[in-house]
């Protein structure tokens, strides 16, 4: 059993809390929006370690294999550790489980006369190193998820002034004639949007660290 006993509901960020939903196996909904959320982060994660792009497509698999037994059992705990070290700590290990089976099977196979400089390297992703990955990774997925969850709310077109503007870095002069809208249509959409977004991304902070 995970080692993260489960509070009362009150006590959750949301009532509706996607991970309680995960302990359900049947819950396809709830199992789609984890993986949507999460998937880029870890095959980032593991690209940055020193994986291929099919063996990092092969940790995210490992990784959602992994997660699905064990949520069933899993018990969210904030005073024994966010979820966002959890989820770290699970992916820190099934990327070296996957190094260690990958280069044993590689010395299986190896020929007795190939040279060690023929034998690509995987990365021990371990220590700070990962841990600077994660954080990296982590935060640019809290605002990918965050503008995601912003397009139900305002118009595509305010979503693209505050993108262009905050993080294209684009003088608000060069959005307005880019979008042959207005500046002042620009200083408008760069506040509300700004505003609901930081409100976004405080909640998706409370939720998961």
């Amino acid at each position: 059993m995970d080692n993260l006993a489960e509070p009362s509901t009150d006590s959750l960020p949301t009532r509706q809390s996607l991970l309680s939903r995960l302990r359900d196996w049947q819950d396809e909904a709830g199992w789609r929006e984890f993986f949507e959320r999460y998937w880029r982060l870890i095959y980032n994660v593991a690209r940055k370690a020193g994986l291929r792009e099919t063996q990092a497509q092969e940790v995210v698999q490992n990784t959602f294999l992994y997660l699905s037994r064990r949520m069933p059992n899993f018990r969210y705990d904030p005073a024994r550790g966010s979820f966002k070290s959890w989820l770290r700590v699970v992916t820190r290990s099934r990327i070296n489980v996957y190094c260690r089976t990958e280069m044993a099977h590689e010395k299986r196979t190896q020929e007795p006369l190939a040279g060690a400089e023929e034998q690509e390297e995987i990365a021990d992703p371990t220590g700070d190193a990962l841990d600077r990955i994660w954080q990296e990774e982590w935060e640019q997925n809290l605002v990918n998820t965050a503008f995601r969850k912003m397009r139900a709310k305002v118009s595509s077109q305010q979503l693209l002034i505050f993108r262009l503007a905050t993080v294209n870095e684009l003088p608000l002069s060069q959005v307005a004639k880019k979008l042959r809208v207005s500046l002042p249509q620009v200083y408008l959409a760069r506040h509300r949007v700004g505003k609901l977004f930081k409100s976004e991304i405080d909640r998706l902070r409370r939720e998961t660290e």
